[in-house]
């Protein structure tokens, strides 16, 4: 048998409740006391109370879930996502609340799960998609949550910090256009799941399952129809994750047929700075420059010269810490649309 924390206190000759303040309320005991009663667990290899029991007691945990649709590691290579955990973690912190990063497996019931299981006091769902199951798990929960995504349809109780995407990629799309660009691509991140790289066939802009990549390709393809230019005219291309290699892979073939396109928008950095790379080794084999657009103002967008949309990741992490635990007394507060800027750099020129 484990010893107990009554074992403690009959083998040092005091209450349960003594043994309990030695580890929760040290200032309520003499400091040999409390050396007495450590002492003594140790001798018996007690461990201390369980702080997962001790925390249901208390009624809160001291956690926030973060919930992630990518793998664990998306969150330490991602340049974006680690500046919105650092905003978030900051704020977090200062609260004395520590994170739990929750990401979601492929799988359904397990994902389910993962978020029923959680020993957290709130979530934060950062870029998890359209997956209003997650949202009813933790509603079935009775916790508080607030998303990065602004939600299609107002809900007063729905807490969120975002930017307005569709808006903010017609920006880039504007410029790009102005630039007499006609015959362009558009790269996102898993356009569609389990696509190739590469052109593929969407229907519209509402046909992306994510609602980042949805409203951004939204976004671009306002700016030019505008202009009359249809969206079957222009090139979607896939890229099966968000990272450089899979910017060039996605861009590859596309560069390298009869009629590469005049600019490229990306619905990342990390997306763009692939399809530079894929530029710099097709190098003079092309029949004219190409322009190449980001989005997110990552640091190493400047170093690149790219042209992008600025978005403030840390602040957007701040924020959303913030609005879940000290929550707005007006509904109305707690939701938090951020400004975005075009930020012109070389990346991008005339057609």
């Amino acid at each position: 048998m484990k010893p107990t924390l009554q074992d403690v206190a009959k083998a040092v000759g005091v209450s349960r409740s003594t043994v309990s303040n030695a580890y929760s309320r040290p200032d309520q005991l003499s400091a040999a006391l409390r050396r007495r009663i450590l002492d003594a667990a140790r001798q018996l290899g007690y461990p201390g109370p369980n702080p997962t029991a001790r925390s249901l007691r208390r009624g809160f945990v001291g956690a926030i879930g973060v919930l992630f649709t990518s793998q664990l590691s998306y969150a330490f290579t991602d340049p974006f996502a680690v500046r919105f955990l650092a905003g978030l973690s900051g704020a977090a912190e200062r609260h004395g609340a520590a994170l739990l990063l929750v990401p979601l497996p492929a799988d359904p019931a397990l994902a389910r799960a993962a978020v029923e299981n959680a020993a957290v006091d709130g979530f934060c769902v950062y870029c998890a998609g359209d997956e209003e199951w997650a949202l009813d798990a933790i509603r079935g929960r009775a916790l508080p949550y607030v998303t990065t995504a602004v939600p299609a349809e107002a809900d007063p109780a729905h807490r969120y910090v975002g930017i307005d995407e569709r808006a903010a990629a017609r920006t880039v799309a504007e410029h790009v256009a102005a630039l007499g660009h006609r015959r362009v691509a558009l790269l996102g991140d898993t356009v569609l799941p389990d696509a190739p790289p590469g052109p593929l066939r969407l229907a519209g802009p509402a046909d992306a399952p994510h609602p980042t990549t949805r409203g951004r390709l939204a976004g671009f393809a306002d700016a030019f129809a505008t202009l009359g230019v249809d969206w079957s005219t222009l090139t979607v291309l896939n890229a099966t994750g968000n990272t450089r290699a899979a910017g060039t892979a996605a861009v590859a073939a596309t560069l390298a047929g009869d009629a590469p396109p005049t600019a490229v928008l990306a619905c990342s950095d990390v997306l763009a700075l692939g399809v530079l790379d894929a530029l710099a080794e097709a190098g003079r084999h092309l029949p004219h420059p190409v322009s190449v657009t980001g989005f997110d103002d990552i640091a190493e967008a400047a170093a690149a010269g790219l042209t992008t949309v600025r978005q403030p990741a840390e602040e957007k992490g701040r924020i959303a810490a913030e609005l879940l635990l000290e929550p707005p007394a007006d509904p109305a507060a707690g939701h938090v649309l951020l400004r975005t800027d075009l930020v012109i750099r070389t990346s991008a020129g005339p057609a």
